[in-house]
């Protein structure tokens, strides 16, 4: 089983099947939006 992760926060987004365990790194929803305002300004 694997896990997707927030490379911000370390929130677990999903998971998903594969054949070992695995830890990929993505965004959650919220740390897009604040990010999103930090890089405006």
């Amino acid at each position: 089983m694997g896990t997707i992760v927030c490379q911000t926060c370390d929130a677990t987004i999903a998971y998903f099947e594969d054949e070992k365990v695995t830890m990929l790194y993505g965004k959650c929803d919220c740390c897009e939006h604040d990010n999103e305002g930090g890089e405006r300004e």
